[in-house]
């Protein structure tokens, strides 16, 4: 038997990359800003982790101009939006079986 572990989306595991697409989730697009406060980064930061996430096909970036400003949009592709679904199943699995085990154990398992 495999550990679910194994299953988990590794593009989509980093933290900050986990927390940009948790960001996009419920969200048809979000401006390049919102997302970098949302998240807490810097512009360099989001853009390579950005960069990631496009080359996966699980983000779509799209640039237009309001007046003189260059506004860029991030959304989340179908492809992406499972792949994020998958990787909380997994961690939902993995979650629950240690729960499980631990009330197997009578809840009062201790490392060896």
């Amino acid at each position: 038997m495999s550990h679910p572990r194994r299953e988990l989306d590794q593009v989509i595991h980093s933290p900050v990359r986990f927390s940009i697409v948790a960001t996009l989730l419920p969200l048809e697009q979000a401006e390049f800003g919102y997302v970098r406060d949302t998240v807490e980064l810097s512009d360099s930061s989001l853009s390579q982790h950005v960069t990631t996430l496009e080359r996966a096909g699980y983000l779509k970036v799209d640039k237009a101009r309001a007046g003189r400003r260059a506004r860029t949009w991030l959304s989340l592709t179908p492809e992406g939006r499972r792949a994020f679904r998958r990787h909380m199943e997994v961690l939902n699995r993995i979650a629950a079986a240690g729960a499980d085990g631990a009330a197997a154990a009578g809840g009062d398992a201790a490392p060896g």
